[in-house]
This record gives structure tokens, sequence and C-alpha cells, in this order.
């Protein structure tokens, strides 16, 4: 195709590291393919060596520079482009959009503006009250005082996080005013310049969905379910498509205020929305909004069929998605159920903490695709690197706060043949509901400890929850990586371990497991 005098410049995520990774890459090169499908010339701002983006066939010119404001405007100066793409880089793209546009250069796609207005806390909550739209109790600080004050009217424990960062960087959940005045300590350092974010922790199940709007209409590609309830980074957590739990009435609550959302913020072309829903009164609660595209893109245009990317280059280029053939609301779910996994590098990032939390720890992702979730989420995870053991021993260790939850999970293993050994609190208590377990010794007791007995390869499963307390998450923290240097498959969200027990149910059932590829489970769909 012969190209247009039109060029537009895409600024990539550059380095990939933990909160940002191969996923933008992804956004980025297909909207480099929409751009010249379209007859467009598209050039590449971008300083990874290792991505598809940066290859020398992949744009019609690349930059291999740092994504500093400096550098990336003078190549902008050198190419005058008709327009920047930001929207496809993750939050290092995204954050550039502001001083590119007061650069004198036209941002595509979503305004500055509005950027701004999903980002910035306190006109975010002002967007969501006018809305009338639930979003969890909180405010944002720029002083210790002042964090201390906010905590104590919400109520522990409470969210805090810099605003502006990727990856969940620097997030907590906070039980005590202690803990909260360690951290304001600490987060100056991480995001000198920015407000920090107080909110009230909700306990309940986390959702997210992806919204592509072109100003007038808005398609919803598929919500995604977490497993892990909310305190697990999203990219940290596991997460089911279509929805499993979900009522008719909270799916249409949040195609409701997804598209009402997208259409008041302005947004052209891509939109990410995380939403709660509170255990206690069943309340849809708005968590954030990303005015660009998220890691869950990929895996929704797999198994959708809808080329996200595409079809919002192509907005941004000027064509609805009526012009496209897409109608507005939520997609058609298909017939195939799939299992988006996180992938660690724990045995390689030494002296890391694997504990689950905020703030995101993975390297990578994988999806399993079934016709049925038990066999979807089991591909998940065996691809994910957790060996699922078929039997052995299982050694549980959790906080007093987990302890009735915890017993479910130690009976249903139990019924499955395991050995249950627990520390001293926790089998009394598995003991008084009348399963059997062995004590054994925590770190501090001396020899023939929780870690001799991890390290002597008795074990094939441990189940460590996070703790408040400092002294026992302290050894909670050496038993975690004690189990990664035995080669010991180690999960700290009870969420976590009742998925593999349902996969593992699974594969003792005798069921048979589809073997499809993606196109083939596309075509199963239809």
């Amino acid at each position: 195709m012969k190209k247009s005098k039109r060029k537009y410049a895409v600024i990539g995520s550059g380095p990939i590291r933990i909160g940002q990774g191969i996923e933008f890459d992804y956004a980025s090169v297909h909207c480099i393919r929409g751009l010249r499908d379209a007859g467009h010339q598209a050039i590449i701002i971008n300083n990874n060596p290792e991505t598809v983006s940066t290859d020398f066939d992949t744009s019609d010119r690349l930059y291999f520079e740092p994504l500093a404001l400096e550098d990336v405007l003078n190549v902008l100066d050198v190419e005058k482009p008709d327009g920047v793409i930001v929207q496809f880089g993750g939050q290092t793209a995204i954050n550039l959009a502001r001083p590119i546009l007061e650069a004198g250069w036209n941002i595509l796609g979503t305004s500055p503006d509005s950027i701004d207005l999903a980002e910035d806390r306190e006109m975010f909550e002002q967007v969501l009250s006018e809305m009338h739209f639930a979003r969890p109790a909180g405010e944002t600080v720029t002083s210790p005082d002042e964090a201390l004050l906010v905590a104590e009217r919400i109520g522990y424990p409470v969210l805090v996080r810099p605003s502006y960062v990727l990856g969940g960087r620097a997030m907590e959940i906070i039980y005590s005013n202690e803990d909260l005045k360690r951290y304001m300590t600490y987060v100056v350092d991480v995001s000198p310049r920015a407000p920090i974010l107080i909110d009230r922790y909700v306990l309940g199940k986390e959702l997210e969905v992806d919204v592509i709007c072109d100003g007038v209409d808005c398609l919803l590609p598929g919500i995604m379910e977490h497993v892990e309830r909310a305190g697990v980074h999203s990219g940290d957590s596991m997460a089911v498509y279509p929805p499993q739990t979900l009522s008719d009435i909270t799916v249409s609550q949040i195609v409701e205020t997804a598209t009402a959302l997208a259409l008041r913020l302005k947004i052209i072309g891509l939109m990410n929305i995380q939403y709660v829903l509170d255990h206690a009164t069943s309340t849809l609660q708005v968590l954030e909004v990303n005015p660009r595209a998220s890691r869950t893109v990929p895996y929704l245009s797999k198994i959708t069929g809808i080329q996200m990317v595409k079809v919002a280059t192509q907005i941004m280029l000027g064509k609805s998605l009526k012009e496209q053939g897409y109608s507005s609301g939520l997609h058609p779910i298909p017939g195939s159920i799939s299992v988006k996994a996180p992938v660690f590098s724990f045995q390689k990032l030494m002296k890391v903490d694997i504990g689950l939390g905020p703030e995101m720890k993975s390297t990578g992702e994988v999806m399993g695709m079934d016709i049925e979730y038990p066999q979807a989420l089991y591909k998940a995870i065996v691809a994910s690197g957790i060996g699922i053991p078929k039997d052995g021993s299982m050694l549980i260790t959790v906080s007093d706060k987990d302890k009735v939850e915890a017993f479910t999970i130690a009976r249903d293993f139990a019924e499955l043949g395991f050995k249950i050994y627990a520390t001293v609190g926790t089998a009394h208590f598995l003991q008084r509901q009348g399963i059997k377990a062995q004590v054994v010794k925590k770190l501090h007791e001396g020899e023939g400890n929780i870690v001799d007995l991890i390290q002597s390869g008795q074990i094939s499963l441990l189940v460590n929850t996070l703790s408040s307390d400092r002294r026992i998450e302290s050894e909670g923290a050496r038993i975690r990586r004690a189990s990664v240097e035995a080669g010991v498959p180690c999960l700290t969200s009870l969420d976590t371990v009742r998925a593999l027990l349902i996969a593992l149910n699974s594969r003792r059932s005798g069921k048979s497991f589809a073997l499809h590829t993606v196109d083939e489970y596309l075509a199963l769909s239809s």
C-alpha cells in the first residue's frame, strides 16, 4: 500500500521490568501495524533491545533512545510527526503526554486533560461523586501527619500508594499508626514529588474490564474476575474470563459504569477499569481507571478474537466502532474458558520475599484455555511453573485471622490423602476440628523447626499467609525463602490454594482435557 504523507510517533514502554512488561510491547507493535496497514508511516521511540517493537523491520523508523522527555522531544523535533501516540506504552508513556502536548505536539487519542482527570486523585474522586459511583473511602496526603489523620478517620486497614507509579510500586496494606509512620518515611525516597493515596482497604473480589471507546460508543471485549481477593496486585493475581461467580446484576452494573466513565472521561481508544465487589455489602466499587492499554489486552484480544489495539488505533485515526463493524456494549461471551496465571522468578531473584501483596512481583504470565473451568485452571497453574502435587505432605502456617478459612482447605487436602503439618497454633486449631495435624517447631524454637522440615524434602506444598505482626512476619519471610530454595511450591493466598485444590480434583477425576489451539477454541465458541 502506498504510504501517505502522514506519520505518527509511537512511544514505547522502555526496558522491561517488574510492573511493566512485554504486554506493552505487544500493544506498541500492533499499533504500529495498524498505522502501516492504514497507509501511514510509523515511528517507534523505545530503548529496549529485547522487544519486537525495536526490530529493524517493525516500524518505518526506529529511535533507540531513552524515554526521558528531553530525548523524546529531540526525536519529535527531527521527525515532526502529525501526531504522537502514548496510549500503548504503559505508565512510562502516559506520563509523557502532558509535557509533549505543552511542547506543541499533537497527542492522538485520549487527551492529556482526560488522562489527568483519570490519574489525579482529587479530580477523579470528584467525577465519581458527580456520577454517584461508589469507591473506597480515602484521601490524598502529602505529609506523615496528614496520613495519620486520614487513616484514623477512615479506619484501618488502609491501602497506601504513591500516585503516577507503575506496577503498584511502594503499595502496601497498613494496619497501624506505627506501620504508617514507617511507610511515609520510606515512600518519600520512592516518589518524592507525587502525593500519597490512602484508601480504606475493602475485602472483596477484584474485577477488571477493558473498554474501547470512540467518544460515542463503547465496546467491552470482556470482564475478568480475579481468583485472589483484593489486596493482591492485579499483575500477580490469577484471573478468569468469562467471570464464574458474578450475578447478572453485577455484570450489568460493570457495563453501565464502565461505559458512563469512558464517555465522561472522553476516552478515545483504550481504557482499563478495576473494581472491587465488597464481600460485606455486595457493593460494586471503583478502585481505579487507567486511561491506556492494560496488561490484559493481549489476553482478551486472543480470547475474544477482537484485535483490540488495532481497533483502538483506527479510532484514533478517525474510524468509529460502527464503521469497523462493532456495536456498543459487552462482547458476546465465548464457549471456552480462559485462566490467566502469573509467573514468578523467585529462584533467580535472591533475597526477595515471595509473599504476594499490592506491589507487583511477577515477571510473566501464561494462559490456560479449556471448555470447563477446572481444566482451564489446571492448565494455567501447570504452565505457570507451580508443581501440582498429587499426594504427599502439606505444611500450613497461617495468621490467626485465616485459621477458620484454612480449616476447610486442610480438611479437603487431608481427604485427598495428604499428611498435614502445621505450627503449634494452627495445628491445635485443626486438631480441635478433627483434623490430624502434626506439630512442627517454629524457627525460634530450635533444631527440627519448620525450615529444617522444608529442607528435608518431606514437604510437597507450603501454605503460609502474611501476618501484620512484624516478628511473625520476619520468620514467615525466612520460611517462604526456604521453600523457594528447596523447590517446594509456596502459596500465600488461600484463594490460590483453593484454586489449586479445584485443579487437583479435576486432574484426579479422570476427565479428559481438550487440546486445541486458540483459533480452534474461537471456532468452537462461534
